[in-house]
């Protein structure tokens, strides 16, 4: 556990996020869960969105362990195989109620881009601070600003130059686009939260999100080392080298 401790600690050092990056654990049994992790439904009387599990974990730096039954969204239930899904007609039909869909068929459309585990494929999901995880992680999420996923962009491609791919729908984002992507595809994926992001789960109009397959978080952080070390970091090293003007190219230090 060590080590992904102290890769959490490196990546808040060169990056400096205003939340935790998580460490991120699918579970095949309800023991995986650390014991003194947060359960919502147990501990909070409430089911919440997965995206608020996320959130609880970034922003209050908990353990957060979740299965179906702390689950408050039946998007992500059907998405991470906890519940079956309705068949896509139906889905068409809610998307196109509320305005994502144009018609049915985009909305059966939409329906089958959602990426998804296979049903009892896993039973749960475990968020917890990276710089000090109580769990093995299977990803790395981390939320920040479009300078700070840039910086994760640039070590993403250092080792083999493929630019990082990613599909964007503005629904159901951080869960499917970011977390179950990034397992199916086993590649680093920027993530556009979604408007369910922004609705329950608080996330902030300048926020992104960055998820890494934990196999490879080890040539990500060198790759930001590297980079940082040219001088091509976080904070954005500014240039000011030139003498201030105000209109017509009167310097600064000439107006009076």
């Amino acid at each position: 556990m060590k080590g992904w401790i102290e890769k959490g600690e490196r990546l808040n050092e060169l990056l400096r996020p205003q939340t935790f990056p998580l460490a991120i654990k699918l579970i095949k049994s309800e023991t995986e869960i650390p014991e003194k992790a947060t359960r919502p439904l147990r501990d909070l009387k409430v089911k919440v969105a997965l995206c608020q599990g996320i959130t609880m974990s970034r922003r209050y730096g908990w353990t957060v362990g979740m299965t179906a039954e702390d689950l408050g969204c039946s998007i992500a239930l059907a998405a991470y195989g906890w519940k079956k899904p309705n068949d896509e007609m139906a889905m068409a039909k809610f998307l196109l109620k509320m305005g994502y869909a144009a018609s049915i068929e985009a909305g059966v459309n939409i329906a089958k881009e959602v990426n998804r585990f296979e049903e009892g494929e896993y039973v749960g999901i475990v968020f917890s601070p990276l710089a000090w995880t109580k769990i093995v992680p299977d990803l790395i999420m981390m939320y920040g600003n479009p300078a700070q996923i840039m910086r994760l962009i640039h070590a993403s491609t250092h080792h083999q130059g493929n630019n990082v791919t990613c599909s964007f729908s503005g629904r159901a984002a951080s869960c499917t686009e970011g977390i179950i992507q990034t397992v199916l595809t086993g590649e680093p994926k920027a993530v556009i939260p979604g408007n369910g992001d922004r609705v329950w789960a608080m996330t902030q109009d300048d926020e992104m999100a960055f998820t890494i397959p934990a196999t490879k978080l080890g040539s990500i952080i060198e790759a930001l080392e590297v980079t940082h070390e040219r001088g091509i970091r976080y904070p954005i090293p500014i240039c000011q080298r030139f003498q201030p003007e105000v209109k017509l190219g009167i310097p600064l230090d000439e107006i009076f």
